[in-house]
């Protein structure tokens, strides 16, 4: 911030994105066990490998067994989950144990189709654009803020410049205002991704699990009723705090997606 005090905060955008990169790559080989311990589902839950290996099949990919782990979440938490997790070499798919012993095989499939289409729709690439575009804008309001703010009460509080440490929390603050004003466009912006992993998860499982919707639309409600999700928020909450699509809607649209027999192409997995 001394030696170039107009462009520190592209400088610092710049360092950031290897740094998120990077973080994400190691998330599920360092820090994700150091809270939770992680077993490969093809030792775990052989059979369930099994199901999936033949959902991932449908969907035209590989995902080999070694991508899959079980992780015991059961030790700490009573909610259900499954997530995508990592980048190249570290990605894989983690189906939390808790999700297993209080789901249905096919149930199961339907979280893992989901978790799939995160996979195949490349979401976590395209996420960390989002988040790095995100945070490119953070940090230009948190510089043009900053100025505006020394400008006008720097003297009195007597911060000398925005190089000073005692700048520093105006500049936190500026950015925590941002990233709280910013709520409506990350959720949003996660609610269109989920709701897509939603379409290829109730894709691909059709045809392979029998009663496919009411099966997702099932699965949806034990998600619920775990994890105590309010199913119909109202818009304002749903806006600003939801990261999903209620539940509600959920539901009811794995009951009603079906294009099949209305003649109509998938719109991820084409049969």
């Amino acid at each position: 911030m001394r030696r170039s005090p107009r462009g520190w905060w592209l400088y610092f955008w710049l360092a950031s994105i290897p740094l998120v990169v990077f973080l994400l790559f190691i998330a599920p080989v360092i820090i994700d066990p150091l809270f939770y311990k992680f077993e490969p589902l093809a030792r775990t839950q052989p059979a369930l490998v099994e199901e999936i290996s033949k959902v991932v099949a449908h969907g035209g990919l590989r995902i080999p067994p070694d991508r899959m782990f079980e992780m015991k979440a059961s030790e700490k938490l009573n909610a259900v989950d499954a997530y995508m997790t990592g980048l190249g070499a570290s990605q894989r798919v983690v189906v939390w144990d808790t999700t297993i012993s209080k789901m249905t095989v096919p149930e199961t499939l339907s979280v893992f189709g989901h978790e799939m289409g995160h996979y195949v729709l490349r979401h976590i690439p395209k996420g960390i654009g989002f988040f790095c575009g995100l945070l490119f804008a953070f940090l230009y309001v948190g510089f043009r803020g900053l100025a505006w703010t020394l400008a006008r009460w720097g003297a009195r509080w007597d911060i000398r410049s925005a190089d000073d440490w005692a700048s520093l929390p105006i500049l936190l603050l500026l950015v925590s205002l941002f990233s709280f004003f910013a709520s409506p466009i990350t959720n949003g912006f996660s609610r269109y991704q989920e709701h897509q992993a939603d379409v290829y998860g109730l894709e691909v499982i059709h045809g392979l699990v029998p009663n496919s919707q009411q099966v997702a639309a099932e699965a949806f409600q034990v998600l619920g009723e775990i994890d105590l999700a309010d199913p119909s928020p109202s818009p304002f909450i749903k806006l600003w705090l939801y990261s999903h699509p209620p539940l509600s809607e959920r539901l009811a649209f794995a009951l009603s997606y079906d294009p099949w027999s209305k003649g109509q192409a998938p719109e991820f997995v084409k049969q």
